[in-house]
């Protein structure tokens, strides 16, 4: 791509890539802590609900003053904008309605968005995709979470002739996770409360990563940029290391645990019964590729390739994943090529909302990571036909009827307004999903 050329070029030139960022939480500091050693790179603006949360989040990655002087900080990034002056605009905040909003207003006002808002996107990005397509701006995955470097995985095993089999990453996962909440949530990760606070780690956020959702809006994410399939019941969390992903993940019909082949799935870093995966891929991505012929499955076995009992499946990984410190590939592939590190395609998987327990009529339902729902990854086509309430509309919302506990949640189970621009474009999604 030789990105750092054309970045040093703009350096030389004085004509740095202009990047305004949204939300300066843990994923945005990452990113920040990055850009006074990257040369051609500037953060023009920082919109953040908190300014001064955000000059503080400067300060703790190793901003100098003088930088944070010339940096402009503001809580309306709707206003950044409109205003001009920023290449690529950062949506990190985490909620899908904002990252909806934040999407469309970047590309009415042609800057190209990276996406690090996974809940958005797969609430409607598909549409948010088209429509950075009509006015010639790049909508992207953000580069260092996991999507995006499943993602390169597969387009890398596509374009050398290989057949995808199976991609997605690792996590710890045991069944029972389901049922996490904020308050049970720490000691999963093995730590009190108030180590967690002192750290300044969100319990919802966190939360959503163990009881399931993260897992199940990062590989609709996946599915919708590549054309994967999900599966029908939703994700299996299989228990394997690096060395048993083509054992593992490869289709039923072959001795695998695959439901089918071309899938996106989840591998958990723990067996059933508790005990550590030898050599887990926690905080890894993959992708699993069949040998196109048997001279291609002789060439991984003289190349020390990780392969199944048979010799043609076998799978390439990256064992971790930086996050908000490789971001930089997302902006500057966005801003220098015209070209996304990952971007919707289509409307191939959802997330629907599923109780955690026994729901009451009544009752405020409180998103991802929360006490009342976890995301289930569902095929787009079933999710319609059960008419499932995205998880990322889950949000503050009153059930009107009761819902047992892991039963999905329909658009008929809750009382919703209709004038979000997140709710109006959701329902445009769906619509024209039913009528193709």
């Amino acid at each position: 791509m030789y990105l750092f050329q054309e970045l040093q070029a703009r350096a030389d030139a004085d004509n740095p890539v202009k990047v305004g960022l949204i939300g300066a939480g843990k994923f945005g500091s990452m990113f920040l802590s990055q850009v006074p050693t990257t040369p051609g790179l500037m953060v023009h603006t920082i919109a953040d609900l908190d300014p001064e949360r955000a000059r503080q989040s400067c300060r703790d990655v190793g901003w100098t003053e003088e930088l944070i002087k010339q940096t402009n900080f503001t809580d309306d990034a709707a206003g950044m904008l409109k205003r001009g002056g920023i290449d690529v605009a950062v949506e990190a905040t985490g909620n899908p309605s904002a990252g909806v909003y934040h999407a469309l207003e970047s590309i009415n006002n042609g800057v190209h968005i990276v996406m690090v808002n996974v809940e958005a996107d797969v609430l409607a990005g598909a549409l948010l995709a088209a429509e950075a397509k009509k006015a010639g701006v790049v909508y992207s995955m953000a580069y260092g979470d996991q999507p995006a470097l499943t993602c390169e995985l597969i387009d890398w095993a596509r374009s050398t002739g290989f057949k995808v089999v199976a991609a997605g990453k690792g996590t710890k996962y045991l069944p029972e996770y389901h049922a996490s909440t904020p308050d049970t949530v720490w000691h999963h990760y093995g730590l009190s409360a108030q180590q967690a606070a002192d750290a300044g780690m969100n319990s919802q956020m966190f939360n959503s990563f163990l009881d399931g959702t993260k897992s199940a809006l990062e590989m609709a994410a996946i599915a919708n940029a590549s054309g994967l399939s999900a599966p029908d019941n939703g994700l299996d969390f299989p228990a394997a290391g690096m060395d048993d992903l083509a054992h593992v993940l490869r289709p039923t019909s072959e001795g695998g645990q695959l439901q089918s082949s071309g899938q996106v799935e989840v591998v958990s870093s723990l067996e059933r019964d508790g005990r550590p995966v030898f050599k887990d891929l926690r905080w890894g991505v993959y992708v699993v590729i069949e040998a196109p012929n048997e001279y291609a499955a002789a060439c991984f076995r003289q190349y020390g390739m990780n392969t199944d009992t048979s010799g043609r499946y076998s799978a390439m990984y990256k064992p971790f994943h930086l996050i908000g410190l490789e971001l930089n590939i997302s902006i500057l592939s966005a801003a220098l090529m015209n070209q996304p590190t990952g971007s919707t395609q289509g409307f191939t998987a959802d997330v629907v909302a599923t109780a955690k327990r026994d729901l009451k009529a009544g009752e405020t339902l409180d998103g991802e990571g929360g006490y009342t729902v976890w995301g289930k990854l569902y095929p787009a086509k079933k999710s319609l036909a059960v008419n499932g309430l995205p998880i990322g509309l889950a949000h503050s919302v009153t059930l009107v009827r009761d819902i047992p506990c892991n039963q999905p949640i329909s658009w008929d189970d809750v009382e919703l307004p209709e004038s979000t621009p997140a709710y109006t474009l959701r329902k445009t999604l769906e619509s024209q999903t039913r009528d193709s």
